[in-house]
């Protein structure tokens, strides 16, 4: 077959779409005929309870939240665009769920935004078949973390609390051997594979699910691995997907979108009534997926335009990784790639005096350490850290903005709009140019 050169391939697109174009105008006056309805029984098996099970989904988020904020028109549509966060990460899943012949897929960042994800993190997950034979390959780059975390089918759960089962295994991508080029090559098999004596990870049997985090703390400089998965244990070709398998896919979107979507939703609002506004207290992340080792504490915030929160913190000894998030009031992570509303311990001017001082409010109050609300008075600040010496829970001020600088340290460096616009270009460049599939 003769390829056609460029510019003639895209002038038959444009004449393609010219007579289109004119072809409509021409029976503009002649009103199509509908389609003939599908004989009953003949429906695409699947179809109907996938658009059925997803109809109230933004129903189900705001059902979880307090009665103003079901009826702020903001809000309402925040929910709807949280719903189709969560069907379109389901969506994507069940388009690549295949356990004989997986691949890695997004599973959360600043677009998937269910879960309330880490902004220094790229998260992605891979079906796997309980008992089956992988082999994971690529480069194994040099991130502050980089972790496949095994999961399991999910338990019954209880109306007001998550459950993700018991512990399972979490394989450290940076501890693998690498070869010349910086390549690691891994087993991973519930019993390692007779005769093999390279990298192998033990899985529990009854894994059916694979979640990658690599968390970046220097954006600009951590190259994240690259990740190839195969299963062993069947041949290679991949047959032709049957119909059962794809109704099945279908079906199970609403089922996916549907738990995760509106599983956290109320979190923010559980911290009001429990007083943690404007304040910090550490909490457990152990049962809804958090990292082992992790340290996590949070709190809601409530402010004006004319004030903020002055964080205040010392600094462990030693300290793998920190940093501070915002939250809006459905605990979607506030928009981290057009918006200073994420900090890491690279990323934060520590002070002469060992303390880390973060200001977080809705006008930019010109120092280094500020987390930008974004447009939302109300949400939550979560802080994690990560194998460090010491956990310490930053103390917490609401003050005015006109104050600060009589609170601040002498010597904080000044930022002026235009380095901070510098600032957000830098963050967002190197954000977009991290890999997300």
């Amino acid at each position: 077959m003769r390829v056609l050169p460029v510019m003639r391939t895209a002038a038959l697109i444009a004449l393609g779409g010219a007579l289109l174009s004119a072809g409509s105008k021409s029976m503009a006056d002649k009103p199509s005929a509908p389609p003939p309805p599908s004989p009953a029984g003949e429906a695409i098996p699947g179809w109907n309870e996938f658009l059925d099970g997803l109809r109230d989904l933004p129903d189900r988020i705001l059902a979880r939240l307090p009665a103003e904020q079901r009826s702020d028109p903001q809000i309402r549509q925040e929910a709807a665009r949280l719903a189709l966060s969560a069907v379109t990460a389901a969506g994507i899943d069940a388009l690549a769920s295949d356990p004989d012949r997986p691949t890695f897929v997004p599973q959360l960042n600043n677009y998937l935004t269910t879960g309330q994800p880490n902004a220094d993190t790229n998260y992605r997950s891979a079906k796997i078949a309980p008992g089956g034979v992988y082999r994971l390959r690529g480069q194994r780059g040099s991130m502050n973390q980089a972790r496949i975390a095994e999961a399991g089918p999910r338990p019954p759960q209880t109306p007001g609390t998550v459950n993700l089962g018991p512990p399972r295994p979490v394989h450290d991508i940076e501890l693998l051997k690498v070869d010349a080029a910086g390549r690691y090559d891994v087993i991973l098999s519930p019993t390692r594979p007779e005769g093999y004596t390279g990298d192998w990870w033990q899985s529990d049997p009854t894994t059916n699910m694979l979640l990658v985090r690599m968390v970046a703390s220097d954006w600009s400089a951590e190259k994240e691995p690259t990740l190839s998965i195969e299963r062993l244990d069947v041949p290679a070709p991949r047959p032709r997907p049957s119909a059962e398998v794809l109704a099945a896919r279908l079906r199970a979107i609403p089922q996916a979108a549907g738990f995760i979507a509106p599983l956290l939703v109320d979190r923010p609002q559980k911290l009001r009534a429990e007083g943690v506004v404007n304040t910090l207290k550490a909490v457990d992340m152990s049962k809804m997926g958090g990292l082992a080792g992790q340290f996590y504490f949070e709190g809601a915030y409530d402010l004006k335009d004319d004030e903020a929160l002055l964080i205040e913190t010392t600094q462990p000894d030693k300290c793998q990784y920190q940093s501070l998030i915002l939250t809006n009031d459905l605990y979607e992570t506030t928009d981290w790639y057009n918006n200073q509303s994420s900090l890491n311990g690279s990323q934060l001017h520590k002070d002469s005096d060992g303390m880390v001082r973060i200001i977080v409010s809705a006008k930019d109050p010109g120092v280094p350490n500020w987390l930008d609300t974004a447009g939302f008075a109300t949400g939550v600040v979560q802080g994690r850290w990560m194998k460090c010496s010491s956990q310490p829970i930053p103390t917490v001020r609401k003050v005015a903005l006109a104050d600060l600088g009589k609170l601040l340290p002498a010597g904080t460096p000044k930022v002026t709009p235009a380095e901070r616009d510098k600032i957000v270009r830098t963050r967002r460049s190197q954000l977009q140019e991290r890999p997300l599939w």
